[in-house]
């Protein structure tokens, strides 16, 4: 099946995609193939047409098709006949994506993922979750994100295990028809009958180059459906349905409402993020607790949920339970 990985080192290779790669994109095939490369050159190389599927140039979101041939030119060392090489990641990221499936089949897993763990590499990140699963299931070459999490948040995040369970889960995300519920801690008293933040949001870029979502009419329509869950001196708990996924989208819908979440360093406050912190709130108190969606293959209805880790936990045991008959 192509060109062996000392071959490759100093020879063009021509490779035929194998079946469990048909449908998948190109940049993924390749990052799986070159896992000694950066991701930068990958799409240098997609870009200059050293990489070419038929003889011809493609783009990097272009999806692989039965019989396609892609041209390998010689910057990596990689193989499609990988041994495991798992060790090469963090322990902790090991531990924590072994340890944290909370459902699989043979279509799809739903992992709990752990705060500080980018969901894919790029931006100053060598890997993400999808490159570790990769690289821990070398055997599973299909492997791609449904959606995405931010990398201080964690929870639950569906990894599609072959192309039609991909789409099939991706169209319900676009018709709404997956729900999704994230429990956060939210600085001060978040009123009982705020249910719902309803504002168009638009991401830019700063002077410093660093991108933010910020509220503007040019915007995209967003909405977040609000539950208060218990309060606590200077801070709620709070569920909310994401009716919309738009890029840090309850991060600044509760931001823009005056109750920013404790431990955001982008739309937070710093002093009050300090003052939890001596509680023990030393992250983002942003949790994805629970998903729900259709099996793409039995069409069942399938609920999958995630506790929020022992140190968010034990944090909230050290915060002031506000009277119940304050609600």
């Amino acid at each position: 099946m192509g060109e062996s990985s000392e071959q490759v080192r100093f020879k063009v290779a021509l490779v035929d995609i194998p079946s469990e790669s048909v449908g998948q994109r190109l940049d993924n095939f390749l990052m799986f193939y070159w896992d000694d490369i950066p991701k930068n050159r990958i799409y240098r190389a997609i870009r200059k047409g050293e990489v070419r599927v038929n003889s011809g140039r493609k783009s990097a979101q272009y999806r692989l098709k039965a019989g396609d041939k892609v041209r390998i030119p010689p910057i990596g060392t990689g193989s499609l006949d990988k041994k495991s090489y798992g060790d090469a990641l963090p322990a902790w990221v090991s531990s924590a994506l072994k340890t944290g499936v909370l459902y699989e089949d043979d279509h799809l897993l739903v992992i709990n993922k752990p705060s500080g763990l980018a969901v894919h590499g790029g931006s100053g990140v060598s890997f993400g979750l999808i490159e570790a699963l990769r690289k821990l299931r070398p055997e599973q070459r299909s492997l791609e994100l449904v959606h995405r999490l931010d990398r201080d948040t964690s929870g639950c995040i569906i990894v599609a295990k072959n192309r039609s369970s991909l789409k099939n889960l991706q169209n319900q995300l676009r018709f709404s028809s997956m729900s999704k519920t994230y429990q956060m801690l939210v600085v001060g008293r978040w009123p009982a009958r705020k249910r719902r933040v309803e504002v168009a949001l638009q991401k830019n870029v700063q002077k410093s180059g660093e991108r933010i979502v910020v509220v503007s009419a040019d915007g995209k329509a967003s909405r977040t459906d609000f539950k208060v869950i218990q309060r606590f001196s200077g801070a709620t708990l709070l569920e909310a349905d994401l009716i919309t996924g738009r890029t840090h989208q309850i991060r600044v819908h509760t931001q823009y409402s005056g109750f920013p979440i404790v431990g955001d360093t982008k739309y937070g406050d710093d002093d009050a993020n300090s003052t939890f912190a001596r509680h023990g709130v030393k992250r983002l108190f942003l949790h994805s607790m629970r998903i729900e969606f259709q099996h793409p293959d039995t069409a069942e209805q399938v609920i999958v949920e995630a506790r929020i880790d022992k140190s968010l936990q034990a944090a909230l045991n050290r915060l002031s339970p506000e009277d119940s008959r304050n609600k």
